[in-house]
């Protein structure tokens, strides 16, 4: 064999080497090295000629191979061009150094395509190598498809044999998980996937998900029953309804594991339940040793009596002999007023957002307090939310929501600034499928290819308050919350005099009963209404003058909130706040009013009691009272002088 003929394949060669000779010569590899790669591979092939059968051999066995033959080269460029099916045992162990160069060569506009989408995304260069350079390679080359073949259907094997790998360490599993999601997050960015990935694990089918509860009958009918409400409900509704029905499910089967179906239950076993969901701790994904909080218990009993009324509504034959759970049994839920921020927190706390360095964060809190937004809702809102109505103004466009209802929020010019700010360093960004509905939607909050989340949010207000020196009452620091700023922006507003029905239609409220919550914390019309009774009452409290006492020797209807005043037969008790009564001692004023000599000390007792009324009336300034206790006084003193023979014109007044 010469020199020359050895640069290319002969009839003797194994198959392989002709195709692995034109891509050598394609790629540019030195004269030198095309001839040291042929060489290598061709003793490798006549040492294992049939490459499945020497891929079954242990991976121990394989890398002691590789490393005697060097063949490494030739092998990886079979297994990238879909030749052969590399074992990721092997790859997990085996350093794959040079497999990104040839994945480059063999598919150069994809390869840049990725790059240049990876740079678009705000990725570093060491995690974008990471990703293109080192993992794709171990996906093409375990799956036999090119990166234009990568699909959903293949990443998603790749992810099940990822799990069956032993060989791999717990490091190189988890690099490969962050790696396959970002892989993923780039072909869902180019379009070559549909959906794009999901953060953390799914939890399951509905039947996995109720492995753990024991009883099989009670398991089968909690299936079918959430598999039926499913249609109708979204996933996170979905989610709670498993949540409440497991824990009596588990119950159940650990306290009595002789029930195994719903006929079997009896009233004793909801008390018993009832007991221990009160005190129960928190179990799943939050597992910690505290007690749930009451909201969990309250939703637990409602949804177990959900759960028992519709299967007999529907019925079903799994359904309990009776009925089980009452409304008595559910939890009344704690009711707390809205916690708004002080004036003084307030302004200092959206002071230090304003110089958050995360600019989204400083974004998204501006626009809470400054729209009364749920937090779901800021995060929800569309690139196209901005709308202008021409002569009633801009208006923000809130999407349907927690309570499944649109609505309308004007816009100040501030707020349209931040909105504006925001959307134009935001870019061009892939719609992304809504969660709810999994239509592409452009969400306003997205960036580098995925919408936002609540974490940053939450972040920045702990550091604003931070920057801002807010401390709570117990002397910790002050940690608000996204929904604060809500309840801020609905008092503010109340405390301007914004009405109640105007309110509840900014804030998406679908009954009077949640927006009445705000009138009771903070309403304009409950104040003034408590300002001009107070007004009044605070005139007939008396205050005393340093030194003298309070209550007149005579007048002993001071002891109270009363206008007592003596009548020919009693006291009268007109309530002060009424005014001055025009028919107040109206027999002695009256011209037909004529006493007897038998009276005269009554008249005499009543004239002292009217002198004393006049004289505390005029201290405290009650004109009315003044002017009404003179005319008595007159009619009064010209009786007595008729009784007592003196002249009318000497008078006491």
């Amino acid at each position: 064999m010469t020199g020359a003929v050895a640069r290319w394949a002969t009839t003797e060669d194994h198959a392989l080497i002709g195709d692995y000779a034109r891509f050598c010569h394609d790629v540019g590899v030195s004269d030198r090295a095309l001839r040291d790669r042929l060489r290598l591979g061709r003793l490798f092939l006549c040492e294992h000629p049939d490459l499945d059968v020497w891929m079954l051999d242990p991976t121990r066995t394989r890398l002691a191979d590789l490393d005697r033959t060097k063949a490494w080269p030739m092998l990886s460029w079979a297994a990238l061009s879909g030749r052969m099916e590399m074992d990721l045992e092997l790859l997990a162990t085996k350093n794959i150094g040079g497999m990104g160069v040839t994945l480059r060569r063999l598919w150069p506009q994809e390869y840049e395509r990725l790059w240049e989408k990876a740079r678009a995304l705000g990725w570093s260069s060491a995690w974008t190598r990471a990703v293109i350079d080192e993992f794709v390679p171990v996906v093409v080359a375990s799956s036999t498809k090119g990166i234009p073949e990568l699909t959903s259907e293949a990443l998603d094997a790749f992810e099940v044999a990822l799990a069956q790998v032993v060989g791999a360490s717990q490091n190189r599993r988890h690099q490969w998980r962050a790696q396959l999601f970002s892989l993923r997050q780039l072909l869902f960015e180019i379009s070559q996937l549909d959906t794009p990935p999901r953060r953390g694990r799914e939890g399951g089918s509905i039947e996995e998900r109720f492995f753990a509860v024991p009883g099989a009958g009670i398991r089968l009918a909690m299936v079918r029953y959430v598999t039926a409400r499913s249609s109708l409900l979204s996933r996170s509704s979905v989610e709670g309804l498993i949540q409440d029905l497991i824990p009596f499910g588990e119950f159940i089967g650990r306290e009595f594991a002789e029930v195994t179906s719903l006929r079997q239950l009896r009233r004793h076993h909801i008390e018993a339940f009832l007991t221990f969901n009160r005190t129960r701790t928190w179990r799943g994904r939050v597992t910690r040793d505290q007690r749930v909080s009451a909201s969990v218990v309250h939703a637990a009993v409602l949804t177990l009596r959900n759960f028992f009324d519709d299967i007999t509504l529907w019925g079903w034959a799994e359904r309990p002999r009776s009925r089980l759970v009452f409304a008595t049994d559910i939890p009344r839920m704690p009711r707390p007023l809205p916690r708004a921020l002080p004036e003084d927190i307030d302004a200092a706390l959206l002071a230090a957002v304003a110089q958050l360095d995360d600019f989204f964060a400083c974004s998204a809190i501006q626009i809470l307090r400054r729209t009364g937004l749920r937090i779901g809702e800021c995060l929800n809102l569309e690139l196209d939310c901005v709308v202008d109505y021409g002569l009633t103004g801009i208006w923000l466009q809130v999407p349907l929501g927690k309570l499944k209802t649109e609505r309308s929020i004007p816009l100040d010019a501030e707020t349209i600034t931040i909105l504006e700010a925001w959307k134009a360093q935001r870019g061009h960004q892939r719609a992304y499928p809504h969660p709810d509905t999994g239509v592409p939607t452009e969400f306003l909050f997205q960036e580098r290819g995925r919408p936002l989340g609540q974490s940053r949010i939450r972040k920045g207000l702990r550091d604003a308050a931070h920057v801002a020196g807010l401390v709570g009452p117990d002397g910790q620091p002050y940690v608000p919350t996204p929904h604060q700023l809500r309840h801020t922006f609905a008092t503010q507003l109340l405390n301007a005099g914004l009405s109640l029905t105007a309110l509840m239609a900014l804030l998406g409220h679908v009954t009077p009963e949640m927006t009445l919550r705000y009138a009771t914390l903070s309403s304009p019309t409950l104040r003034k209404a408590y300002e001009e009774a107070m007004g009044k009452v605070r005139k007939s409290i008396p205050v005393a003058a340093l030194g003298r006492t309070a209550v007149p020797a005579r007048v002993d209807w001071l002891a109270s909130e009363f206008l007592k005043t003596r009548v020919a037969n009693g006291y009268c008790s007109r309530h002060l706040p009424a005014g001055a009564c025009p028919y107040a001692n109206i027999c002695e004023t009256c011209d037909n009013f004529t006493p007897t000599a038998q009276f005269l000390s009554v008249l005499h007792e009543q004239l002292d009691d009217i002198l004393d009324l006049k004289a505390d009336a005029e201290r405290r300034d009650w004109s009315a009272e003044v002017e009404r206790h003179r005319r008595v006084i007159e009619a009064l003193t010209r009786h007595i002088n008729q009784l007592e023979n003196l002249p009318t014109s000497e008078t006491s007044s």
